[in-house]
């Protein structure tokens, strides 16, 4: 391993600014760089979550940086993660476990935060005996000047750690002077210390034509511009916000298998489906349209944080009815998760987990009931096709997050859809008609998965689809870090994390 370094916190000017993947990068840098890199965000705000090796759940984009930084992704990464339920609560999850449902009035109340600072702080301790350098990811803006006595996550966790802060403003969006400098001055000065570069992140053009923004900046702020960044379309990194849907809403094409995934309001985990944009066979979009989801060869019902209230908003939009119009015509069904439970008799919460509504009728489309319970399913699983019982090993993979249980109907035909690495569990269904639901995130990450999901298709189309999602992930990690070395000054970024100037 190489000398170490401080920890170095990625920190923005507001959201979306590319933090996330500009730290996924910097992991990926260390990692070829000869040093051995975690990530760590004290608290995430996300739907998309993973299942570490040990069965407990983290945000999806520290698991992204782990795997970046080639290293098994732990909860010590992202020891707090919040999971929006509706517009003012969210499910606490600490340490991997959720803890409790807690309004944002109640959750950002000084009541107790100091023993949520000590946890999280705690887990950055733990990180830092075993990884060097430790990559930082603030949330938001680090100027939400309100929030300063509750903030875990941003310039308090920074000065925590002794971290030098990259702060990261989107030129995209316009007024990037404006937001870096109007950040810094909403700093106190000790905070302001801390600061010690910017990367201008997402610029289109010539970067020639930024050289004398680049100047008035340093001039302005007193800190050095490290990099400016070209925003990029051909890396293929996975998004850590749904805002990123906005530009898969397309529809449908010619001369491709059409698959249509249902836009939910608390959808989760919609990564799930990144692979199927990478087969040349495949149109994939995201709808809520109805006459769009009738021209869909194949409609995927995602994951989603309450599955009864987007059940039972996809009955009130007419959703509902258009996935089972375009079934009645032989388009073919899978739910993911909490599209699997919507895709069956009914929905029960007797313990009102979810809200007040003990009951939904499903879709009807698989026979199997759900009963949403208080028990989280937090695992990764091994598994092979159940239609294939002389594979002789489970040679696919993903992981499982969910709260409920779902069985066969009684005296219903039930076929499951996979068998666990146990050779005894069945996982998931599939019906007489093709139509199939599962629990496990990922399952599309598998080419033999995928094959078996396009053969009633792939006849009438050309081109082949990705044979290793994984490899190819590791590609664009490959290809992400030199499109970060070209435009940031890595040099000088590690004579900062070795406090030579």
């Amino acid at each position: 391993m190489r000398g170490g370094l401080h920890p170095l916190m990625l920190a923005g000017t507001g959201s979306d600014v590319g933090k996330s993947v500009l730290a996924t990068a910097l992991c990926r840098i260390f990692l070829q760089d000869g040093y051995h890199p975690a990530p760590f965000k004290a608290q995430n705000m996300a739907l998309n979550s993973y299942a570490t090796p040990d069965g407990l759940e983290i945000g999806r984009a520290q698991a992204m940086q782990a795997e970046a930084a080639g290293v098994p992704c732990h909860t010590d990464m992202n020891p707090l993660l919040l999971k929006p339920q509706g517009d003012c609560s969210s499910q606490v999850v600490l340490n991997g476990r959720p803890i409790g449902t807690q309004s944002a009035y109640d959750y950002f109340r000084k009541e107790g935060r100091e023993e949520l600072r000590r946890e999280v702080c705690a887990a950055f301790d733990r990180l830092r005996v075993r990884y060097n350098p430790i990559v930082m990811e603030g949330a938001g803006s680090i100027a939400e000047i309100n929030l300063r006595d509750t903030d875990l996550v941003n310039m308090p966790m920074a000065m925590y750690a002794g971290a030098d802060v990259v702060l990261v403003a989107d030129i995209d969006r316009g007024g990037v002077f404006a937001s870096v400098y109007g950040t810094l001055m909403l700093l106190t000065p000790q905070e302001r210390k801390h600061i010690k570069g910017i990367i201008i992140n997402k610029f289109r053009g010539d970067e020639r034509l930024f050289d004398a923004g680049r100047s008035m900046l340093e001039q302005l702020c007193h800190v050095p511009v490290l990099g400016v960044v070209p925003y990029f379309s051909d890396i293929h990194i996975e998004a850590e916000d749904s805002v990123a849907l906005a530009t898969k809403c397309r529809r449908a094409e010619r001369g491709k298998i059409n698959i249509a995934v249902v836009l939910l309001r608390h959808m989760s985990n919609f990564t799930d489906f990144d692979v199927l944009e990478h087969d040349a066979r495949v149109h994939l979009f995201f709808t809520n349209n109805v006459s769009e989801l009738e021209k869909a060869d194949l409609i995927l019902l995602p994951g989603t944080k309450t599955t009864i209230a987007d059940l039972g908003e996809l009955r009130r939009n007419g959703v509902a009815e258009a996935i089972l119009r375009a079934h009645r015509r032989g388009v073919r069904v899978m739910g993911i998760c909490g599209g699997y439970q919507m895709m069956g008799q009914e929905v029960l919460d007797p313990d009102h987990v979810e809200g007040s509504q003990e009951r939904i009728p499903g879709l009807g489309l698989l026979p199997v009931s759900t009963e949403i319970t208080n028990e989280k399913i937090t695992r990764q699983v091994h598994f092979r096709l159940a239609s294939e019982p002389d594979e002789p090993d489970f040679p696919m993979q993903g992981y499982e997050i969910h709260m409920g249980r779902t069985r066969p109907t009684d005296g219903a035909w039930f076929q499951p859809l996979n068998i666990l690495e146990d050779g005894n569990t069945p996982e998931g269904c599939v019906s007489h008609d093709g139509c199939m639901g599962t629990y496990v995130h990922g399952i599309l990450d598998n080419a033999p998965f995928v094959a078996y999901l396009l053969e009633p298709f792939v006849g009438k189309q050309s081109g082949t689809g990705l044979q290793d999602y994984h490899a190819f992930k590791q590609q664009q990690y490959d290809r992400l870090a030199d499109h970060v070395r070209r435009h940031v000054d890595i040099p000088r970024l590690y004579g900062i994390l070795r406090n030579e100037g």
